[in-house]
């Protein structure tokens, strides 16, 4: 188990993402991969308010009511629901107001009583940072909230809400939510990682498997043929480094009976500060590798090794 930053929330050490949740997997669907994955030790249930609103047909929120739904039918035992606010069409931004009706309406959808860790999903300079921030204070006081977070947020704007928190004698934040894993790395590691080492934050990295690429489904820079954004956004990575960074993930995956995507998470829980990196799967038979993602124990030699040949930033080129 891994515990999430200076709080008392100890998770598996791998967090599912919802945001497949009433998109690419239905409600049956969605229940099955559910029960795989909590009845293979998993715990963490990430989500958000806005998920998944890009879908035709689609309002926001379908995530959040799947999950609770699941939750009501399986009354499963010590599972830590994360949501975030600022993205559902109804409740956009960071305003006190709306972050207090966006927090009710999650609790609602999710049928719990307390949200487990609330994250403000993404920055909004339009509302003072103080306001947003006495916001999520207030929803840990009147006990809608237990634990609060950030997501998509710079190294300084966390420090920011670090300080007016302190300074307001209000619940500090646990937990950063950013794009991190073998492929997108300076970003994270240069600014996002040192504060999150300085206040006790545990790292929660979104796009773990880098679209699908670190599945080593990808292998071609050319995405003719491919029409869905995830195989776009993974195509990319396919340069000659990422693809030696693929071939080293298969050898090492070998040595441990493990899949390229279980190897790429592994790597992933072992950098500083990271607590559970968040992987999602539409089909209930991709589950196990997830799963095995946080189980595998990787030697120094074989971090280092990944880590020498993934010193790059091809996402922010």
């Amino acid at each position: 188990m891994a515990r999430i930053g200076n709080s008392d929330l100890n998770v598996f050490p791998l967090s599912f993402g919802g945001n497949v949740f009433g998109w690419t997997a239905d409600r049956d669907t969605s229940f099955e991969i559910l029960d795989a994955f909590h009845g293979g030790g998993g715990d963490f249930i990430d989500s958000a308010d806005g998920y998944s609103s890009w879908v035709p047909g689609n309002s926001g929120g379908e995530s959040e009511t799947i999950i609770g739904e699941w939750l009501a039918s399986r009354h499963p035992e010590n599972v830590v629901v994360a949501t975030k606010v600022s993205q559902h069409p109804d409740f956009r931004g960071l305003s006190a107001k709306n972050v207090r009706a966006a927090a009710e309406a999650s609790l609602k959808r999710l049928g719990v009583d307390t949200i487990d860790l609330y994250y403000a999903h993404f920055d909004d300079e339009s509302v003072p940072l103080e306001e947003t921030v006495a916001a999520f204070g207030d929803l840990v006081t009147d006990g809608l909230v237990r634990y609060t977070a950030v997501s998509n947020y710079t190294g300084a704007r966390i420090r920011e809400w670090v300080g007016y928190a302190e300074a307001a004698g209000s619940a500090l934040p646990v937990a950063v939510q950013p794009h991190y894993n073998l492929v997108h790395r300076n970003e994270v590691e240069d600014s996002i990682v040192p504060v999150a080492e300085e206040f006790g934050l545990g790292v929660v990295p979104y796009s773990a498997l880098a679209s699908g690429f670190l599945t080593g489904k990808y292998r071609s820079t050319d995405a003719a043929g491919q029409s869905s954004p995830r195989a776009q956004g993974a195509a990319k990575y396919a340069t000659p480094q990422g693809l030696e960074i693929i071939d080293a993930l298969e050898g090492i995956g070998t040595a441990h009976g493990v899949s390229i995507a279980s190897t790429a998470l592994a790597w992933l829980r072992a950098q500083p500060t990271v607590v559970a990196p968040i992987a999602s799967a539409s089909r209930v038979e991709q589950v196990a590798g997830l799963l095995d993602g946080a189980r595998v124990e990787l030697s120094d030699a074989e971090v280092a090794e990944l880590t020498r040949l993934s010193d790059w930033a091809p996402g922010e080129a």
